[in-house]
């Protein structure tokens, strides 16, 4: 059975505590224009899904209690970073394994100020004997120590030092993917960040573990995204063709022997589990990198745009780089890479982030992008990682 998205609604990202607002008022806003979007009512719903990282047990059932109160299942879901795409994947296997024909994929959260840590709802690397993340923290204290900067952006600051010296990767290099997606975020009303910049200005921000700069690193953010997922025959009743995209693949992977067995922390923040993924996607499509138009990827550090490049066989091993100097991956390239503004200049509130993945992509296929519409799109692809981990690969074609 084939499955569809046919509304997408997010909240603008947001600094946290810019707004007074709690998330279940975020989630509110998400899920309804959702469903304005669809033309649906919550009455239609059957399941809903949701997803956050740093909220209270049944949260779920809070925010969505906003949109109505009419007893359907609500699942709660917690999966890192890759949070909100897990929520839609679930979504997508209820529709498609015919438990329901509409499902709701809710994704939101209220975070702290600061940098992010480690691992666990205090946001702090905590004991690595007993963190969700041990294995891979210990992989980057082995082979570089533990320094006193942010945990996360240490061991993706490390990956990038492993790939500059492993394949002559530069600082300008990683510089341009962020300056391109700052660029990108100009046009987008939904992004917490809107002030383009130059390569220059990326690589004299404030250092956070370098080679990464203040303007490489995703912010921590408040928001929250929506979106309804139906099964073909829900299509036809409710005469939804002229807005459903097909969820035409979907692949999740975790972490196997390849993330660890180098030591390196290229493999450890997940390079090996997003080619996987990658990989299962495009088998069951029956697609490839050069069929895409655009796409929406995890990068919360430059660095990660670059490595899920190679992951999804956007460039060979260790040409990135160039890659991301050449102008192939922005607006009149090869592909059009992060057209919100991605992670780093949209935002990252966890819960949200991959469910707003796809609503991006969404509008993309309708041809309802505004400013950042890239002409033509028919086929797009999102990815979504945690560390922990998860990586999630989804391809929607119109």
């Amino acid at each position: 059975m084939r499955s569809y998205i046919v509304g997408v609604g997010m909240t603008r990202f947001e600094k946290p505590e810019t707004r007074d607002w709690q998330y279940w008022d975020m989630a509110k806003e998400a899920g309804t224009a959702a469903l304005a979007d669809a033309s649906l009512a919550y009455r239609d719903i059957q399941q809903a899904v949701t997803g956050y990282c740093f909220q209270a047990s049944t949260a779920g059932q809070r925010a969505v209690y906003e949109l109505g109160l009419t007893g359907v299942p609500v699942y709660n879901v917690n999966n890192n970073c890759a949070t909100g795409s897990t929520a839609l994947m679930m979504a997508r296997q209820f529709v498609e394994g015919g438990a329901s024909d509409c499902v709701l994929a809710l994704g939101f959260e209220k975070m702290a100020r600061g940098s992010l840590g480690g691992g666990g709802a205090d946001g702090g690397a905590g004991d690595f004997k007993t963190s969700p993340v041990a294995r891979h923290y210990a992989v980057m204290a082995a082979a570089h120590g533990f320094e006193m900067t942010p945990p996360t952006a240490q061991i993706f600051g490390n990956a990038a030092r492993e790939h500059m010296e492993r394949y002559g990767t530069t600082e300008a290099q990683l510089a341009a993917v962020a300056a391109k997606n700052h660029r990108h975020s100009a046009g987008n009303p939904y992004a917490q960040f809107q002030a383009p910049y130059t390569v220059d200005e990326v690589l004299a921000a404030k250092p956070v573990h370098l080679p990464l700069t203040r303007l490489q690193c995703s912010p921590t953010s408040d928001g929250a995204a929506a979106a309804v997922v139906v099964s073909e025959r829900f299509v036809e009743r409710h005469d939804l063709g002229a807005r459903a995209v097909e969820i035409a693949a979907q692949a999740m992977t975790t972490d196997t022997e390849a993330s660890f067995a180098s030591g390196t922390c290229v493999d450890a923040v997940g390079l090996p589990m997003s080619r996987e993924a990658a990989r299962q996607v495009y088998e069951a499509s029956g697609t490839g990198p050069d069929d895409l138009d655009v796409i929406e990827l995890h990068d919360c550090f430059s660095i990660n745009e670059l490595l899920t490049y190679e992951a999804l066989g956007l460039c060979g091993e260790g040409e990135s780089g160039p890659l991301a100097e050449s102008g192939a991956t922005t607006h009149g390239g090869r592909w059009v890479v992060n057209p919100s503004g991605g992670l780093i200049s949209k935002g990252h509130p966890l819960g949200a982030t991959g469910i707003a993945q796809a609503a991006e992509l969404t509008w993309q296929l309708r041809g309802e992008a505004g400013a950042r519409q890239v002409p033509g799109a028919r086929t797009a692809l999102a990815h979504n990682i945690g560390l922990g981990g998860a990586a999630v690969v989804t391809l929607l074609r119109r």
